[in-house]
């Protein structure tokens, strides 16, 4: 019973190892397209443009919801 414990707890580490490893890969992947930057204040052209541009790399990138939120 002990030993099912240590390896469920193992393998969840793993787990969540793999995972981050993966987070940091698709944040690189991101990265490397060059995401345009909003600068804030009031732009409404410039914040749609920047919208449009991380959506376009969302799209090249097939992100899920889930993954475009930690990005």
């Amino acid at each position: 019973m002990a030993q099912e414990a240590v390896s469920g707890t193992a393998d969840r580490v793993a787990q969540e190892a793999r995972r981050g490893g993966e987070d940091e890969l698709r944040l690189e992947r991101f990265m490397n397209n060059k995401p345009p930057i909003f600068k804030g204040g009031y732009d409404p052209d410039g914040a749609q443009s920047w919208f449009e541009g991380i959506e376009r790399i969302f799209g090249a990138m097939r992100c899920l919801d889930e993954h475009r939120v930690l990005l």
